[in-house]
């Protein structure tokens, strides 16, 4: 216990000492300088800690929430910058791997759309809440592992966010009738709603615990009975980067299926549950609790992730987009 306790505490002052550097910054957009600093952020990070979150101190929480906000600011300025880029192409999504976090999307997605499968393995209509001016996520979901017939309606509260994320798809490609782009606050969404088969919500939808817990409380008055929703957590130190979503605690109204915290590179965990459909809340059945997977294996042959009597081989492979 008291070795834990010491990591814990170099950690969090590591942490605390680069959020310092952070906050000093006169400017988030992509450079060098800011460029290094992240990434020295998320490399510090990715170990696997055993940081109990609820139990920092007040400081430090105050610390952590600061420095998710500006996380978010940094990712959303580098979504805008790439997004741009990409634009700037004939075929834009013949060019996504200028983004140099396409392989985590990659590996992510493939991921989530894995473990959603067990459950919901042809769903036809997608909502993606939080999808951003780079919506890599909805791009590979919908080029690799939904239905081709799948529909995925992305939603951002940002219309600039929007109009780029439209300028990916643009032409004769297949994936432009697939993907919609609504300009909408989700918590004004409720009718349409009840028309998805699965819901994706994006890590940075909520950075504030009260106001993540506002968005899945809406999702479960409006989503459809039986519906699934994916929700992006975090898990250990990784919990300095991304809000947490709490299976136990935030998820009212649905029931949580698969709890899935990777320890590779991939650093949102994730979060299967189905909307409940007992009139008076969610049934009792445990959620199957995934140990971490290094998704940097599975992308060379089979990986083993399982938990107790629950193991699943899964093959997980590279994939690459179709030209427009």
């Amino acid at each position: 216990m008291g070795e834990r306790s010491q990591e814990e505490s170099v950690l969090v002052l590591r942490i605390s000492e680069i959020y310092g550097r952070i906050s000093e910054l006169s400017n988030l957009s992509p450079s060098m300088e800011v460029d290094a600093i992240f990434t020295e952020l998320v490399h510090t990070c990715i170990p696997v800690v055993a940081i109990d979150v609820p139990k920092l101190s007040s400081e430090v929480q105050a610390m952590r929430t600061k420095l998710i906000k500006l996380c978010g600011e940094a990712e959303g300025l580098m979504e805008c910058h790439y997004s741009d880029i990409l634009a700037s192409f004939d075929n834009p999504l013949d060019h996504l791997r200028l983004f140099p976090y396409y392989n985590n999307y990659l590996k992510l997605s493939q991921l989530e759309y894995t473990l959603l499968a067990r459950h919901a393995p042809a769903p036809a209509r997608v909502a993606f809440v939080g999808s951003g001016p780079l919506p890599l996520s909805s791009i590979v979901l919908a080029a690799h592992h939904m239905p081709a017939a799948a529909q995925i309606d992305n939603y951002d509260v940002d219309a600039a966010a929007n109009e780029r994320a439209r300028r990916l798809v643009r032409g004769g490609s297949d994936l432009a009738a697939r993907l919609a782009f609504h300009t909408e606050d989700v918590m004004c969404v409720t009718q349409a709603l009840r028309g998805y088969d699965v819901v994706f919500l994006a890590a940075l939808v909520g950075v504030e615990r009260e106001e993540k817990v506002r968005v899945v409380e809406h999702l479960a008055r409006h989503m459809a009975p039986g519906a699934f929703l994916v929700a992006r957590s975090a898990h250990g130190a990784r919990a300095f980067l991304y809000p947490v979503v709490d299976p136990a605690e935030d998820l009212k109204g649905f029931e949580v299926l698969t709890v899935h915290h990777p320890d590779d590179e991939v650093i949102n965990s994730v979060i299967v549950a189905r909307k409940s459909t007992h009139a008076g809340g969610h049934p009792p059945a445990p959620a199957a609790v995934m140990r971490p997977c290094k998704c940097c294996e599975m992308v060379q042959g089979l990986h083993h992730f399982g938990h107790g009597s629950i193991v699943e081989e899964v093959g997980l492979e590279e994939v690459e987009l179709p030209s427009s």
